[in-house]
């Protein structure tokens, strides 16, 4: 079984490793990414996901979800290691950290991995680039029960900090999947699933419109949106109404409301 080890110095090979993990090129070479906070790192052991490196700050108050995720830990081999909050601030970027920090192996995020039939709604963003609302559709889909995200294009990293931080834990909850929209499509019409995106196309009205199982929601960039070909290859566009000045939602607020219209069709 692995043994605790105390980490004192800033240069220290291990310190810097883990904070180059706030960084995607270091984190996609790595194949690892960083999580922090005791409630999602449960979250991860409750899924089935155990971190490769614990990170504890000195001085941190005992709790036991903290004991029995640090025992797990210990028992599979993983690096357990304590340090003082000053290098837990230069690990995690923040300034106040949480008393505990992780590394975690990434995910395989292939379309191979998704199984369709898991789930009725699946959410899908094209281009999305804010790791906030990707977090926020990630906690979403977990909240509406689907199956998982699926990142289209160029989009923020999942398994940046910001976005793991925004998730709440769905992370560990949420199937992850990257393609490219021309691998995507095809993808998707080998098998049943329904494509369906908020538009002002040939769109119909959201409530009540005739979604089904599977259900794949989709959205578009923050500040574009979908580009037209995406929306004209959709099997259903619907509309929501804007009673304001607005012209639209935030991405994720609308993949909310959609999600939920359509967990209610689909019961």
């Amino acid at each position: 079984m692995a043994q605790r080890r105390q980490i004192t110095g800033f240069s220290n090979p291990t310190v810097k490793f883990l904070r180059s993990l706030r960084e995607k090129k270091h984190r996609k070479a790595a194949g690892k990414f960083l999580a922090e906070g005791l409630r999602l790192l449960t979250d991860a052991r409750e899924c089935g996901h155990l971190p490769e490196t614990l990170v504890m700050a000195t001085g941190r108050e005992p709790h036991p979800l903290l004991d029995r995720l640090e025992a797990d830990v210990q028992a599979s081999g993983g690096d357990l290691i304590e340090c003082d909050t000053e290098i837990l601030a230069k690990i995690t970027g923040k300034d106040n950290p949480q008393a505990v920090a992780a590394v975690f192996a990434e995910f395989d995020t292939s379309l191979a991995s998704i199984d369709c039939d898991a789930a009725g709604i699946w959410l899908v963003a094209q281009a999305l680039r804010d790791p906030g609302n990707l977090g926020t559709m990630l906690r979403t889909g977990d909240a509406v029960g689907a199956g998982g995200l699926i990142l289209l294009d160029d989009c923020a990293d999942p398994f940046s900090v910001e976005a793991v931080r925004a998730s709440m834990g769905a992370v560990f909850t949420q199937q992850i999947a990257q393609a490219r929209w021309e691998e995507f499509l095809p993808w998707l019409r080998a098998g049943k699933g329904q494509l369906v995106a908020a538009s002002l196309r040939e769109a119909v009205p959201y409530r009540g419109a005739p979604y089904a199982a599977p259900c794949f929601v989709m959205v578009g960039n923050e500040s574009r949106g979908l580009p037209e070909a995406y929306e004209a290859a959709c099997d259903l566009r619907v509309t929501m109404p804007m009673k304001g000045r607005a012209d639209s939602l935030n991405a994720a607020v609308a993949a909310a409301v959609l999600a939920y219209e359509v967990l209610d069709t689909l019961g």
